[in-house]
């Protein structure tokens, strides 16, 4: 009998891709690379755009989305289009049978993301979802620190991220401040997923959010000086409790010109680990980078109360893992095992409904006396099998 890794090199999942945009040119140069996969077709409502993408990546076919849905030689659609439309993609390529793998968030409300879980479910089929950085090598270090004890019981965690928005760099950044946009719905999904990947699910939540900005000026690319209205909250901050009875906190913002905090950490009742940025916007959406943590052998409070000592520098975990580099994609690769392997997928669309009921429900505690339960629970992904294969990179 063939295993998994030989079914699908000889039999690779057909996709169809839909959303040409900027995030597409990263998942194209990563799938390009794992015979698992072959990205057949691309496409868009803008077909010249879509027509550029497929002869820059050597993809074949280029077509309209509801061509690309109704491709009966596709297995899975890869849906990059805007998040306002995530949910209408998704629900016509489940219909039409079809596996899907979507960027995040899974939709912006909650009757929309169980309406597709639903129907996966009821068609037999398998949902996947962005954010993937999970599995790249330095949150899969984090975890085995964790579930080697390292810093004894999880008790507590702390995410910052403080940028001044996307407009200077992005050409058309319009989205993010619109209707299912934001820092928190944005940036949001990748802390939130690392933190139930490392900690569990989460139970109960709050938060506070503003909107310092009710217009932004575009200060790059063909639409530099034009102005956008702001239509969500852009400075958000909240609390949670996970179901271990640990507890946590995050600043998410696109209203901080700048900061000496961004970075994430994870309290132990015999450590921390420590995720520190390489610039302000780069902690959980990186697959890659350095994993700091100390000990109680090691923490600064062995040196009080002398203030003169230097404490002692952070440790560095020795990342063996794979997927040391900006592997966008690893979520749908990870996916086309599943489906040969008929189990759910590590980056699966019920990570990602609950993630998105933990976001929402920071938006709505101010209306709602200041804590929301989450109904929904979900799996704690597996680490990965470090057999896993790494694709030609």
């Amino acid at each position: 009998m063939l295993n998994s890794f030989e079914q699908l090199n000889s039999n690779p999942l057909c996709i169809g891709l839909i959303g040409t945009g900027r995030i597409s040119d990263i998942y194209l140069q990563n799938l390009s690379s794992f015979s698992e996969v072959n990205v057949k077709t691309c496409g868009s409502l803008n077909l010249e755009e879509s027509a550029d993408k497929a002869k820059q990546h050597d993809i074949a076919n280029v077509a309209t989305p509801d061509e690309i849905i109704a491709d009966n030689s596709i297995d899975c659609v890869l849906n990059l289009t805007l998040p306002a439309v995530h949910a209408e993609v998704s629900l016509a390529a489940l219909q039409a049978g079809k596996h899907v793998y979507s960027e995040k968030p899974l939709a912006t409300n909650l009757d929309d993301s169980k309406r597709i879980l639903d129907l996966a479910s009821s068609k037999g089929l398998i949902v996947g979802n962005a954010p993937d950085t999970f599995l790249g090598g330095r949150w899969q270090t984090a975890r085995k620190i964790i579930e080697d004890g390292v810093i004894g019981s999880v008790i507590g965690c702390m995410a910052h991220v403080g940028t001044h928005g996307v407009e200077r760099h992005h050409p058309n950044p319009d989205f993010y401040y619109k209707h299912g946009g934001g820092p928190l719905l944005d940036l949001g999904p990748y802390y939130l997923t690392v933190m139930v990947f490392l900690m569990g699910p989460i139970t109960r939540v709050s938060g506070m959010a503003s909107r310092s900005f009710d217009k932004r000026q575009i200060e790059n690319g063909a639409r530099h000086g034009e102005w956008m209205d702001v239509e969500v909250n852009t400075h958000s901050l909240s609390m949670f409790e996970f179901a271990s009875g640990a507890i946590g906190n995050m600043t998410m913002s696109f209203d901080i010109w700048d900061s000496e905090t961004p970075r994430f950490e994870i309290y132990g009742t015999d450590g921390t680990i420590c995720i520190p940025d390489l610039d302000p916007v780069h902690g959980a959406n990186v697959f890659e980078g350095p994993v700091w943590y100390r000990t109680r052998k090691t923490s600064r409070w062995e040196f009080q109360p002398r203030p003169t000592d230097r404490p002692k520098e952070w440790l560095v975990a020795e990342n063996t893992h794979n997927f040391n580099f900006n592997c966008r994609g690893l979520g749908l690769l990870e996916m086309a095992y599943a489906i040969t392997e008929k189990r759910a997928p590590r980056a699966s669309g019920e990570l990602a409904h609950h993630v998105l009921e933990v976001m929402l429900g920071i938006e709505s505690a101010p209306d709602k006396g200041g804590f929301v339960d989450i109904e929904s629970r979900c799996d704690i992904p597996n680490i990965l099998d470090e057999r896993f294969p790494k694709g030609k990179k």
